[in-house]
């Protein structure tokens, strides 16, 4: 999701509770989240694509990189002169990149990345310091992931 954080119209407390049974588990039936929230398998099916074709929610399967090849992630923080959604832009099509935000504080951009090797890494650093933009770079290396949630439910 991109551009400014607002309000989403036209979510009613129905499609929230939907979002809410497939925080818990992305796997839920149909039939079994219509029962909880009062809806048929087909009325779940129809307000879930329409929440995925809103670019509101998506469904995915949440990976632990390192047991899929990818040894090596990082939270890169990014300092930037000019437009500053620009060089977002810019950051967020690269591949590796798996997050990327705009900040307010010492860095303008946080991206997160996920990489198959230190080489991998490192080119990947020398890539967003050369982008239109970039004045400088800080790389944290994960250490060990002690949480990951996505369950934090809906206003």
């Amino acid at each position: 999701m991109t551009g400014e954080i607002a309000a989403a119209p036209g979510i009613d407390d129905v499609s929230k509770a939907i979002i809410e049974q497939l925080q818990e588990d992305g796997r839920r039936s149909y039939a079994a989240i219509g029962k909880a929230v009062g809806l048929s398998e087909a009325a779940v099916r129809q307000r879930v694509q329409k929440l995925a074709d809103a670019g509101i929610m998506q469904i995915v399967a949440v990976t632990d990189p390192l047991q899929l090849g990818f040894p090596r992630q990082a939270m890169l923080g990014i300092k930037t002169s000019g437009d500053v959604e620009e060089a977002a832009d810019l950051i967020a099509d690269i591949g590796q990149v798996d997050y990327c935000v705009v900040t307010a504080g010492s860095f303008d951009i946080f991206a997160e990345v996920v990489c198959e090797s230190d080489q991998d890494l490192m080119s990947l650093v020398n890539l967003v310091r050369s982008l239109p933009g970039v004045s400088g770079t800080e790389t944290f290396m994960y250490l060990s992931l002690r949480k990951q949630a996505y369950n934090w439910g809906t206003r």
